[in-house]
């Protein structure tokens, strides 16, 4: 009986362990919407939420984020950036597709009729734009009890492995910059810290290869980690550091605001 319960116990701790470590996939979609049809596509990021929580209900999707830019790129580029996760490689090169999107948005919006719901979709697919779209795989990660919700900041930071030097920076990011993000989670200078790996677009000609992002409560904390220096690193550290940063390339800087969120 006692090996029985045992085994039990094994199997739910082996069982945990494989949930903590479950690889997450994201698909990070950058989206243009025209001056003139903001207030419309707001709207609009209002009924995806629901649509997307109904896809959260049907196991097809982990999660999605709507985020709006407040710096880092050029307006005209994009403002927004929506985010979907997914548990396996497969389930996010296949996203959800339109069909899918309309049986969700008729459980949504049981009142709506059909032709309101494809009217629905086609005047937000001629309203904004995709400029880029990344599909990454998350790499590593701290360890928080960072909740997302509606006004959080996050940075995220595209990066370019310099040439002949992918897996240096990779380590870098997991052995010394790590580190660094969960003493600043310990003291309350950040939120959560996350390392993606990007799986599309590849080749040289790819704007980035890598992701991080940097989540934060509020901009108090925000401002507060950006002026904190830690004056305990060693000269050793301080080289490991420098050798990581001389890896890669930071291409961009997005400062975002989260507005809508499924989980």
């Amino acid at each position: 009986m006692k090996k029985i319960v045992f085994l039990l116990i094994g199997g739910l701790l082996w069982f945990s362990t494989l949930r903590a470590q479950q690889t997450q996939y994201m698909v990070f979609e950058f989206v243009k919407v025209e001056n003139d049809q903001i207030f419309d596509y707001i709207e609009f990021k209002d009924l995806m939420e629901k649509v997307y929580r109904q896809a959260l209900n049907d196991g097809k999707i982990d999660g999605w984020d709507f985020w709006a830019l407040q710096s880092g790129a050029d307006h005209s580029d994009f403002q927004y950036i929506m985010i979907t996760y997914y548990d396996d490689p497969v389930n996010m090169m296949n996203g959800l597709d339109e069909e899918k999107m309309i049986e969700y948005t008729k459980i949504a919006y049981p009142h709506l009729n059909d032709a309101q719901v494809v009217k629905i979709f086609q005047e937000s697919l001629a309203m904004r734009d995709m400029p880029m779209r990344l599909y990454m795989r998350e790499v590593a990660h701290t360890d928080d009890s960072f909740q997302m919700k509606p006004g959080v900041l996050a940075s995220f930071d595209l990066m370019k492995a310099n040439e002949g030097l992918f897996d240096d920076y990779e380590q870098a990011e997991m052995e010394v910059f790590k580190p660094i993000h969960q003493e600043r989670i310990e003291k309350g200078l950040m939120g959560h810290w996350s390392f993606l790996r990007t799986a599309l677009p590849l080749g040289s000609q790819a704007q980035s290869t890598h992701l991080t992002m940097n989540m934060y409560k509020d901009y108090m904390q925000f401002f507060n980690g950006q002026a904190y220096e830690d004056l305990d690193q060693t000269a050793e550290e301080r080289d490991a550091v420098n050798e990581g940063l001389n890896s890669r390339d930071q291409k961009w800087v997005y400062l975002a605001t989260l507005e809508n969120v499924v989980r």
